[in-house]
């Protein structure tokens, strides 16, 4: 996909995860997935079993000349112990990358959208039992609010699903002084900007791009599945701060149906990509990009 003067590939990791919809968006009524069956059937529902699917997957732009990869997903060979089905992964995620053009080196940025696990896991992988950047030549832009949420100083106040990947995915990113740590708003260049959407974490953020007439943005985990559009006051059953979540999504859908921006959520399968309206007081899909 172009838009404007940036190329936009995606890079799929883990494509179709499946989990349960009525516990990873546990406020959204039943009768919401039953009454869009129609689109949501079989690329982000199943409704003989109930499993959402969630594409584990980066985004990459080619932007002013450089690449920038948003999210890095799962990593191979990572200790997992509250997410079993990410325990020791071994996919071919760089060959995958390489088949888009992209070899490590190539790297100008990374973006991680915030700290979860399935966010920031090829942001290294391991070479000779040590853990070093994926991507050498990269920086990588890091949101100030989760290096502290998520960092070793708060020990077991982390949830355990969330309390191994930063020592192997963040900290040698830092300690090789690849690390950007910003807050609030941060330009990437001049197309590409990064903003706060806090509330799926404390530094959980979008990704804005504006190039010609095209808009866009990438909102990391704002939303795991489709219907979270619909219904954007309900979370999802990771948000640290749910009420925070919800008005950050809501905020985020307003701009981008009033300014027509693409939204490119960081789970969503099929297309992957999705152009919304307002409905009345809520939201709902104009239609699929492709």
């Amino acid at each position: 996909m172009v838009l404007g003067d940036i190329e936009v590939r995606r890079v799929v990791e883990v494509d179709r995860f499946p989990l349960p919809a009525a516990t990873i968006t546990p406020d959204v009524p039943d009768e919401v997935w039953r009454d869009n069956e129609d689109w949501l059937a079989p690329d982000h529902w199943d409704p003989a079993g109930g499993d959402a699917f969630a594409a584990i997957q980066t985004w990459v732009l080619r932007s002013e000349g450089k690449t920038v990869l948003v999210d890095t997903g799962i990593g191979n060979g990572r200790v997992r112990p509250g997410v079993p089905a990410f325990e020791h992964l071994d996919t071919d995620y760089l060959d995958r990358l390489a088949a888009a053009g992209v070899r490590p080196e190539d790297v100008d940025v990374v973006i991680n959208t915030h700290l979860h696990g399935d966010h920031i896991g090829w942001n290294t992988r391991d070479e000779g039992g040590s853990w070093v950047p994926t991507f050498p030549n990269a920086s990588y832009l890091i949101p100030a609010a989760d290096h502290a949420y998520f960092g070793p100083e708060r020990g077991d106040a982390v949830r355990v699903d969330n309390r191994y990947g930063f020592a192997d995915s963040i900290a040698p990113v830092v300690r090789a002084g690849q690390a950007v740590l910003w807050e609030g708003t941060h330009r990437v260049d001049s197309h590409l900007s990064l903003e706060a959407a806090p509330g799926h974490t404390p530094g959980s953020a979008v990704l804005r791009l504006a190039s010609g007439s095209d808009r866009a943005v990438f909102t990391g985990d704002l939303f795991h599945v489709p219907v979270q559009i619909l219904e954007p006051c309900c979370g999802s059953a990771f948000c640290e701060d749910p009420k925070e979540a919800a008005r950050s999504r809501v905020r985020v859908l307003g701009r981008a149906a009033d300014e027509a921006e693409l939204v490119f959520p960081a789970h969503f399968g099929g297309s992957g990509a999705v152009e919304v309206r307002r409905a009345g007081g809520k939201f709902g899909i104009s239609r699929w990009a492709s």
